[in-house]
């Protein structure tokens, strides 16, 4: 098996350009999916009768650092499978990216909820629950799995934005979480499968169908998103 396939690093969200360590250490991040779950707490956000928009930005940056950062430096360190990534990162650099991230993370959650959203805490409590959880596969695992990956990726997400805003929960978010959580399990469902083809370097026409299908879903959500963000600036 060749480096290429031993680190993804011929996967589509990896740029062609820079050193090797700089395009393995993007793919490690999997700024799509990253993207996606970013864009959930942005939707959540802007279900809000009145936008705070330092908040959006302050919930999306919680995210992109302890889910794009920390969260998959966690996998890539708890993962009882090999990891395409770990090879080319040290234990002790993997655990600076993850404790980094989350330590800047929750500082900026911590702010918030003393001084703003309370009922923050509850969803800082279960993210951080499920970082460790998932990641690490503690329990025999039994958190690693499709059920609480949509529940930490696609639902909660949801939820931290609108409760960011309002401090609150009502139906319309719980409602919107249940779909974006569907959209989670989907991209879940297609990437199982797209990552064992890649791992295994098949050229087989699914591959193809699989990231045809991954892109559409992740890049279709940053687009819903940032399509909401116009209409509510145009509209508010």
């Amino acid at each position: 098996m060749t480096e290429k396939n031993e680190t993804r690093i011929n996967e589509w969200f990896v740029p062609r350009f820079g050193p090797t360590k700089f395009r393995i250490f993007v793919g490690l991040l999997f700024l799509p999916y990253t993207a996606m779950c970013v864009s959930f707490t942005v939707i959540g956000s802007l279900l809000a009768d009145n936008i705070l928009w330092e908040r959006v930005g302050a919930i999306a940056l919680i995210y992109v650092l302890a889910l794009g950062i920390s969260a998959h430096a966690a996998d890539t360190l708890g993962s009882r499978k090999l990891k395409p990534w770990g090879s080319h990162f040290s234990r002790n650099q993997l655990l600076l990216l993850m404790a980094g991230a989350l330590a800047i993370s929750y500082g900026i959650g911590i702010y918030f909820i003393v001084f703003f959203v309370p009922l923050l805490a509850m969803i800082a409590v279960l993210e951080g629950f499920f970082l460790v959880a998932y990641n690490f596969e503690i329990f025999s695992g039994r958190f690693h799995n499709d059920f609480w990956f949509v529940v930490s990726w696609g639902v909660l997400p949801t939820l931290a934005g609108f409760i960011m805003q309002t401090n609150s929960v009502n139906s319309l978010p719980l409602a919107v979480a249940i779909g974006t959580g569907l959209v989670s399990y989907l991209e879940i469902r297609m990437s199982r499968p797209y990552k064992e083809l890649k791992r295994n370097a098949s050229p087989h026409e699914s591959a193809k169908k699989l990231e045809k299908g991954l892109k559409v879903i992740s890049l279709g959500t940053v687009a819903i998103a940032l399509g909401f963000v116009i209409y509510r600036i145009i509209f508010s």
